[in-house]
C-alpha cells in the first residue's frame, strides 16, 4: 500500500492557528480528536432530492457508504450537491449538467478532502458528479442509487418512459381511453429508484462499470435490494484503499475504459444520450475521443441484452440475469480486459466471475437479440459536424427513405400544429423540429421523439423519420435522427430548412442531405442571419450557458469547463 501524503492534512493536521480553526469548527460537527490523527477525509457529494424519485434513497444510503468508510479508518464527511430531476426541471434537467459539474468540482477541490464518493442516479446527476470529479482528479467511486422496480399494470410489466410513449400514441389514436392511460400512472412507478428500462439513468450506470469508476453491479441491483447497502457499503471501504493508494480518476478512465464504454453501451442498446455525456467527460480528462468513435468501435457489437426501450425485460430482470459483468463475459475478446477499475481487479477479471442466468434476457454474440446496436454517425450538408440514430429502436423500413420536410420551427410551433386535421403530412414525410438544441430551448431537450399525427396514427401509421438538433429520452423508441451539429440556433443547415424541402436518409450509408442548391441556400440564409432576434438570456446561468455552450458534437460542455483545475489550492482561507 502506499504512503501518499494525504491533502487534508494541509488544514486539518497543523498546530497553528489555521490548523485550530479548521478543526475546531468541524469538530462542532460531533467529530472526536482522534479523527485527526492522519485518517484520510471523505467527501461523500449526495444528490439527494425529494424532488426526484430517482435520488430519494440516497439519503439512506449514505449512512451504508459511511459505515464502510469508518470500517476502513476513514472519516466520512457528507456534503450536498445539486440535484438533477429529469422528469421535474423546466426548460429540462440537461440545461443544469454542467452547473453540477462545476459546483461538484469546486466543492471538492475547495475543500479538506482526500478523496470522494459520487451519489447519484437520475440521467444527468451521473455525467455531472463524474464530469466534476475528473477535472479535480482526487480518487473517486460512483454509487449509483439503482432502479426502480418493475412496473406493474393490468397483469403487464411497465416499463419507465418506453410505456408512457406508447400509451400515449395508442390514447391519440383512439386505441385506448384516457380513462385507461391515467389508470397506468400509479402502476408504473412503484419505489424509489431511476427508470426501470435501459433509460439514460440506467445506461449511465452501467457505462460506469464499463468505464471502471463503479464496483461491479452498480447499475442492475435495484434501488430497494439490501446488496444495493452492501455495494454503498463496500463503495465506502474501498474509496478509502483508493486514497492511500493514491489511484485517481485518470488512471481508471483511459481511453480504454471509454471505448468499453461504447462497447456496453451498443450491447445493452443504450441511450443516445449517452454520447454528448462522455464525449464532456473524456474532454475533461484529456482523452481523445470523437463522435465517429461511437459508429466505428461498435460496428461489430450485437445487441446482447433485451431490454426496452429495445427489448422486452426491465433492469430488474437484468439484475437478475447477471447485469453489466454477464454482459462485459459475453463481449469477450471485443472488451478491453486489461483496463483497470476501482475494485482492484481488471475488467477481465471481473467478466471471467460473472455469470449469465437468463438468456432470455441476455444474449450471445452468436444469439444476439439484434444485430449491429452501435449507434450511426450521420454525415451530409444537413449535419455536416454530425448526426446519430439508434437503429436498433428504428424501424427497419425506414433506414433508407427520401420524403418531403414538415417543418416546425419550434417545440412550441409543433404542439400548435401536429393535431391538425389539415396538417400537410403523409406517412412518406418527415418530421423536422429546429430551436431544440444546446443554445436554441436552451438545454437541448428531451423532445426529438415528436410524436405524429393523429389522423396517421388512426391509420395505423407507427414510425416517421423525426429530425432535429434535440435529445430525445432513452427510453424512447423510434426511427429518429438526433443532436444535429450546428443546431439550428448556431446557424447550422437546419434552420434553413422548410417544409416541402426533399431530404435523402441513407442509414447504411450514414448520409443524410437536404436536396437543395447551394445557391438557394445561400438566399435563405441571409435572410435567416438579417431576420434573427436577439438572445432573450440576458442574466444569470442562462445567458453564460448559452454564450458558452459547445455543440453536440463534442458533448454541449461549457467551452472554459474543458480540461481540469487540478486538487491544489495554495491559498489559506484565514
Amino acid at each position: 500500500m502506499a504512503d501518499t501524503p494525504l491533502r487534508s492534512r494541509k488544514s486539518y493536521g497543523k498546530a497553528d492557528k489555521d490548523g485550530f480553526i479548521h478543526r475546531s469548527w468541524i469538530k462542532a460537527t460531533g467529530l472526536p480528536d482522534h479523527a485527526f490523527d492522519g485518517r484520510p477525509v471523505i467527501g461523500i457529494a449526495n444528490t439527494w432530492s425529494e424532488l426526484v424519485t430517482c435520488q430519494v434513497g440516497l439519503r439512506d444510503l449514505a449512512e451504508y457508504v459511511k459505515r464502510g468508510i469508518w470500517e476502513a479508518g476513514g472519516v466520512p464527511i457528507e456534503f450536498p450537491a445539486m440535484s438533477l430531476p429529469e422528469t421535474q426541471m423546466r426548460p429540462t434537467a440537461m440545461l443544469f449538467r454542467n452547473l453540477l459539474a462545476m459546483e461538484v468540482e469546486e466543492s471538492i477541490r475547495a475543500n479538506p478532502i482526500d478523496g470522494v464518493v459520487l451519489l447519484g442516479g437520475c440521467d444527468k446527476t451521473t455525467p455531472g458528479l463524474l464530469m466534476g470529479a475528473a477535472s479535480v482528479d482526487l480518487p473517486a467511486i460512483f454509487v449509483s442509487s439503482g432502479p426502480m422496480l418493475n412496473g406493474k399494470f393490468q397483469g403487464r410489466d411497465l416499463g419507465s418512459g418506453t410505456d408512457v410513449w406508447r400509451f400515449s400514441e395508442a390514447v391519440r389514436a383512439g386505441e385506448i381511453s384516457l380513462e385507461t392511460f391515467m389508470a397506468a400512472e400509479s402502476g408504473m412507478s412503484r419505489s424509489a429508484g431511476v427508470c426501470n428500462t435501459m433509460g439514460t439513468a440506467s445506461t449511465m450506470a452501467s457505462l460506469t462499470e464499463a468505464l471502471g469508476i463503479a464496483l461491479p453491479m452498480n447499475a442492475a441491483l435495484p434501488a430497494v435490494d439490501s446488496r444495493r447497502k452492501v455495494l454503498a457499503h463496500m463503495s465506502g471501504r474501498r474509496i478509502v484503499e483508493l486514497v492511500r493508494d493514491d489511484v485517481r480518476p485518470s488512471q481508471i478512465m483511459t481511453r480504454a475504459a471509454f471505448e468499453n464504454a461504447i462497447l456496453m453501451h451498443a450491447a445493452v442498446g443504450g441511450s443516445t444520450n449517452a454520447v454528448v455525456h462522455l464525449l464532456a467527460l473524456a474532454g475533461r480528462l484529456g482523452v481523445p475521443l470523437t463522435l465517429d468513435d461511437f459508429d466505428a468501435l461498435a460496428r461489430e457489437v450485437p445487441l446482447l441484452v433485451n431490454l426496452m426501450p429495445s427489448g422486452r425485460y426491465l433492469m430488474e430482470d437484468f439484475c437478475y440475469a447477471g447485469g453489466a459483468p454477464a454482459v462485459a463475459r459475453e463481449l469477450g475478446e471485443l472488451y478491453r480486459r486489461e483496463a483497470l477499475t476501482v475494485s482492484g481487479q481488471t475488467q477481465g477479471e471481473i467478466a471471467d466471475a460473472a455469470e449469465v442466468w437468463n438468456r432470455e434476457v441476455i444474449g450471445t454474440r452468436a444469439e444476439p437479440f439484434g444485430a449491429s446496436s452501435g449507434l450511426w454517425v450521420l454525415r451530409g450538408n444537413l449535419c455536416p459536424r454530425g448526426a446519430i440514430l439508434k437503429p436498433s429502436a428504428a424501424s427497419p423500413n425506414l433506414l433508407v427513405h427520401r420524403g418531403r420536410a414538415v417543418v416546425f420551427e419550434s417545440i412550441e410551433d409543433y404542439h400548435a400544429r401536429i393535431d391538425d386535421p389539415d396538417l400537410e403530412v403523409d406517412e412518406a414525410s418527415i418530421l423536422v423540429l429546429k430551436g431544440c438544441g444546446p443554445k436554441g430551448y436552451p438545454g437541448m431537450p428531451e423532445v426529438g421523439n415528436m410524436g405524429l399525427p393523429p389522423r396517421l396514427l388512426a391509420r395505423g401509421v407507427t414510425d416517421m423519420i423525426r429530425i432535429s438538433d434535440a435529445r430525445m429520452s432513452g427510453t424512447a423508441y423510434g426511427t429518429v435522427i438526433l443532436h444535429v451539429a450546428p443546431e439550428a440556433e448556431d446557424g447550422g443547415v437546419l434552420a434553413l430548412v422548410r417544409s416541402g424541402d426533399e431530404i435523402a436518409f441513407d442509414g447504411p450509408a450514414r448520409r443524410l442531405e437536404l436536396l437543395v442548391d447551394e445557391s438557394e441556400l445561400d438566399r435563405r440564409r441571409a435572410a435567416w442571419e438579417a431576420g434573427r432576434p436577439p438572445s432573450p438570456h440576458s442574466r444569470g446561468w442562462y445567458r453564460l450557458y448559452v454564450e458558452r455552450v459547445q455543440q453536440a458534437d463534442l458533448g454541449a460542455d461549457l467551452d472554459f469547463l474543458v480540461g481540469g483545475s487540478g486538487a491544489t489550492v495554495e491559498r489559506e482561507s484565514h
